[in-house]
């Protein structure tokens, strides 16, 4: 195979080979954990090596030799309008485990699969109708149609609107759901989507650099932003790789609408595969409303159940459960987990989350009082009364009192 190594072309081979390997890897993870959004991210990083497929080649000499520049004039090497899709259900495969890739869907692909199509006519007009060079008479790769680089652009960039989206919407049904929210909002899908905006941001400061830097418009000058892309998804392969992202809660949400009612199921331990069957059977409408909402409940309903959950927290001590949801709420007093969303959420002015945590923070604050800190550490207090990390422990603690644990217990 023709590859003239040099500076631009070996360093992109590097990137391209790494790569093409986490890709090859993550595929083989996502089989053996039956893992759906491994085999996403193995997509993702698949066309990040295409991406920069025709500069690595194009600085290897393959647009300068036949036949390698008809691979590269005929093959669509970037998918733009692929990517966008893929890291949208990237995140939602990660984040809910009762994800479907359902048939509809496909239409997000749509206009990827319409390029591949365009492309194919292209092959055949140009090579087995006419036998020469029609669509391509001007000697430039057709993927560097400024169109085509605009509009798939312009499709990363809605896609990652939509994919941070519904990972804010998430960490909101988390909060209102689970009482050990802090311990799966999970930075990586965070660190994740920068990464991703940071390379459409890279491409965009390179087109408006291009017009005061002509250089930076030249097939030489572009090498300098697929580096930078290279680099960027080569971190994302590495600490996607390695992540353990693990998420619990299946749910529903409406993607379109804050305050629409969610749907929300009962937890799932990591090894449940969630069927469609069981979302169906288990599912349960609650509306979410922020503490601070303007719709307020009826004041009946206020008066009937906050005794009844101040009962259940501070008699019972249910908060000592590590992983309490408003499921298991709304289970022990017999009513449905809406009822008791809007009660706290009105009622007490906290969303679940915090609710359950100041009520932990309580405890602790007891058992400091009493002297407790002298059998055990305070970690181990911590996990006592229902924490189940040390970050979320004092994170919380100093939500609710201003200072840290540390500084608590040396005030005593």
């Amino acid at each position: 195979m023709h590859f003239e190594f040099g500076l631009c072309s070996s360093l992109l081979l590097i990137f391209f080979v790494h790569g093409l390997v986490y890709a090859i890897l993550l595929f083989q993870k996502g089989i053996t954990k039956n893992s759906i959004a491994n085999k996403w991210l193995s997509s993702f990083l698949l066309l990040c090596v295409m991406h920069i497929s025709p500069w690595m080649l194009g600085f290897a000499g393959w647009y300068d030799t036949q036949p390698y520049r008809d691979i590269l004039f005929y093959i669509p090497m970037q998918q733009l309008f692929f990517i966008g899709p893929v890291i949208y259900f990237y995140v939602q495969s990660l984040l809910n485990p009762s994800f479907l890739f359902l048939k509809k869907q496909w239409l997000h692909f749509l206009p990827g699969i319409l390029y591949l199509i365009y492309s194919l006519m292209i092959f055949v007009v140009d090579k087995l109708y006419l036998h020469k060079y029609y669509f391509l008479a001007n000697g430039v790769d057709k993927d560097f149609d400024v169109w085509y680089q605009y509009t798939g652009l312009a499709s990363m960039l809605v896609y990652f609107i939509i994919s941070n989206r519904y990972y804010n919407l998430y960490k909101r049904l988390m909060q209102q759901v689970i009482s050990y929210a802090d311990t799966v909002m999970f930075a990586w899908v965070r660190n994740f989507l920068m990464a991703f905006l940071i390379m459409q941001l890279t491409q965009i400061s390179f087109f408006l650099l291009g017009k005061i830097y002509p250089f930076l418009e030249t097939y030489t000058g572009n090498w300098w932003y697929f580096l930078l892309f290279a680099i960027i998804f080569y971190y994302i392969a590495i600490t996607g790789y390695s992540n353990s992202v693990i998420a619990k809660v299946p749910f529903k949400l409406n993607k379109l609408n804050y305050a629409k009612p969610l749907l929300l199921i009962q937890e799932s331990s990591p090894a449940t595969i969630v069927q469609v069957d069981d979302i169906v059977e288990d599912a349960e409408y609650i509306e979410t409303e922020p503490f601070g909402s303007t719709k307020q409940i009826d004041n009946t309903l206020l008066t009937e159940w906050k005794p009844k959950i101040l009962s259940l927290i501070e008699q019972d001590r249910v908060y000592e459960n590590p992983e309490l949801s408003l499921a298991q709420i709304a289970k022990l007093l017999n009513t449905n987990a809406s009822v008791i969303s809007k009660v706290i959420n009105q009622g007490f002015k906290m969303n679940f989350n915090d609710f359950i945590n100041f009520y932990r923070v309580q405890a602790v604050k007891q058992k400091l009082n009493a002297g407790e800190q002298k059998l055990q550490t305070l970690l181990g207090i911590a996990y006592d009364c229902g924490f189940n990390s040390k970050a979320t422990f004092n994170r919380a603690f100093k939500k609710f009192t201003v200072v840290s644990p540390k500084n608590w217990v040396g005030k005593l």
